[in-house]
């Protein structure tokens, strides 16, 4: 495995590394396997949220006895000094640690910014616990290229790293992401398979990498067979002509509209699983599966037909997306 130092806190993290989020859909005996395999390659950066559910309990469990092999980052969307100080706590009971070597605030939109770093801010409590030595750093998430250029260029003396999305169809924070670096700020590739879109997995990670531009990649993992897949590739050579291809006929495919399922949608009002909404069609349209793609439809509990166009999933989503009219389509191609 390779290793790099990611930025200025000299911490040395393996080039490809563990994204938490599937772990909430696992169970702890799972979570120890997966645990394994990663001491097992050498992946030693650890990455979860106080929102991943029980991410950060499972995790704590499956270090026990071997916590000094990793490299521990959390994050929190806490926004207030007080709320951050408690998540803070909340995630060191949980993860079954005296300190976190990363803490971030967790999806930042552009109006909440100020607020954050302001007076009675989430970055006082940071600063505070770094102090104390709960943490070791501190860092950022965001998913819009000007939420992450407003941090980086007003904020960047005191992020130690950035994270945000980059892969194969989501390049726009490709220049802002090289500042940061050129700043010293290390930069973290989250959802390098645009929420699951991306079914080349060698090829997406490759990509990541032959850009420059961040220093780790976290993909999600949540099983033990996804580590030692994502462990095997080959990140040393650049982009062959054929990959250059294969990279731009996606591109085409997928366009720039599609759920990357990172549930900020959610809870929908009348109760509509959103992104499993658009997963079935996506089965449907893209592999073929249609009868088992239409029995899946039917057993949601609620079915695109159902938005009452009430646009709150919209207003929460990182991305932007249309999603009353993303369902419309849904709807018209399951026929409910």
């Amino acid at each position: 495995m390779r290793y790099v130092t990611l930025g200025r806190t000299g911490l040395q993290a393996a080039r490809v590394s563990f994204g938490g989020i599937p772990i909430q859909r696992s169970d702890a005996a799972n979570t120890r396997a997966v645990v394994d395999r990663l001491e097992e390659h050498g992946m030693n950066f650890i990455d979860t949220a106080r929102g991943y559910t029980v991410s950060e309990a499972y995790l704590g469990a499956a270090l026990e006895g071997r916590r000094d092999k990793f490299i521990l980052a959390t994050k929190s969307m806490a926004r207030d000094k007080a709320s951050m100080a408690r998540d803070i706590d909340i995630s060191l009971g949980g993860l079954r640690t005296d300190h976190i070597e990363l803490y971030q605030i967790h999806n930042l939109p552009a109006k909440e910014v100020e607020q954050v770093f302001g007076p009675g801010g989430a970055y006082e409590a940071l600063a505070e616990a770094r102090a104390a030595g709960k943490i070791g750093h501190i860092g950022a998430t965001a998913h819009n290229a000007d939420v992450l250029k407003k941090l980086v260029e007003e904020h960047g003396d005191k992020l130690e790293t950035v994270m945000f999305p980059f892969n194969i169809v989501e390049t726009q924070g490709r220049e802002v992401l090289d500042l940061a670096r050129s700043r010293g700020i290390g930069t973290i590739a989250m959802k390098p398979l645009a929420g699951g879109n991306l079914d080349d997995w060698k090829l997406a990670l490759r990509f990541i990498a032959a850009s420059g531009v961040c220093d780790i990649i976290i993909p999600g993992m949540g099983s033990p067979e996804e580590v030692d897949r994502n462990a095997a590739v080959d990140l040393s050579a650049p982009l062959t002509p054929e990959e250059e291809a294969g990279c731009e006929a996606i591109r085409k495919e997928l366009g720039g509209q599609f759920c990357r399922r990172c549930g900020y949608c959610a809870p929908c009002t009348v109760g509509i699983d959103i992104p499993g909404n658009f997963l079935m069609a996506n089965y449907r349209r893209k592999y073929g599966l249609s009868d088992w793609a239409v029995s899946r439809y039917q057993s949601l509990a609620h079915h695109a037909g159902e938005c009452v166009k009430c646009g709150v999933c919209e207003s929460r989503c990182p991305y932007d997306l249309p999603i009353r009219t993303m369902l419309e389509k849904v709807a018209a191609e399951f026929g409910y």
